[in-house]
């Protein structure tokens, strides 16, 4: 079978409880519940959680909570491939036969179930280990200024100074919505980026919110896009 895991804590520091504020009139992890039940990828939509309030609103829309998270795997420095691990455990305990499991991030409202679909098709496809969606940086990494204490700027990559953007190599980066990978790479690897595939997508449905000014330009497209 196929699984969610959906990795929730309650301790956001930058943006408090961010997981579960209203996000455009709903809790913001009901973006990543919906899309992966509406998308039919999953026997099971499953939050890890230490917290009970965002248990208890997850369940409301429609997720499963059939464990809590430890809290010493919810802290600042817990990687998500052990929250993931110790998920695919307790499943296990539970007696599921999982073969597929998605990492998705609860603070995706632009998540859509097309990727979801897409990204688990080529990670079959390939028979790889990892699939998660990646996008095209803004503009050439390799033209990267620095600035100096004194406020001056000058080049990160100065082999690149004379270099023509059309001439440098298209770069990517993680857009930090989920994590497709087969069960037993989860359990056995501790590093998603060094075995995984990447699923390209738009720039313009990529938003990291760690901030208040994330949020609110967020907020924006999203009305934007839904012309709510």
């Amino acid at each position: 079978m196929n699984i969610a895991i959906i990795p929730a804590r309650g301790g956001s520091k930058r943006i408090p409880r961010k997981n579960i504020r209203s996000f455009y009139g709903k809790p913001m992890i009901s973006y990543a519940i919906d899309c992966a039940r509406e998308s039919g990828l999953f026997e099971h939509v499953v939050v890890s959680t230490e917290d009970h309030e965002i248990a208890e609103i997850a369940q409301d829309c429609g997720a499963e909570v059939p464990f809590f998270r430890p809290e010493q795997l919810a802290d600042d420095h817990t990687t998500t491939v052990k929250v993931v691990e110790h998920g695919i455990q307790m499943c296990c305990d539970l007696g599921w036969k999982i073969k597929y499991v998605c990492c998705i991030y609860p603070c995706t409202p632009f998540i859509r179930k097309e990727d979801l679909k897409g990204a688990f098709d080529l990670l079959v496809k390939r028979d790889g280990k990892f699939c998660f969606p990646v996008t095209r940086f803004p503009s050439a990494v390799q033209r990267s200024l620095r600035l100096t204490v004194d406020g001056k700027v000058e080049p990160f990559f100065k082999e690149y100074v004379q270099t023509r953007t059309q001439d440098l190599e298209v770069l990517f980066h993680d857009t930090g919505q989920f994590y497709w990978g087969n069960c037993e790479a989860w359990l056995h690897n501790d590093c998603i980026h060094s075995e995984g595939i990447g699923y390209e997508i738009p720039q313009w449905r990529v938003i990291d919110i760690d901030e208040e000014a994330d949020w609110n330009r967020a907020e924006k497209l999203y009305q934007v896009i839904t012309h709510k």
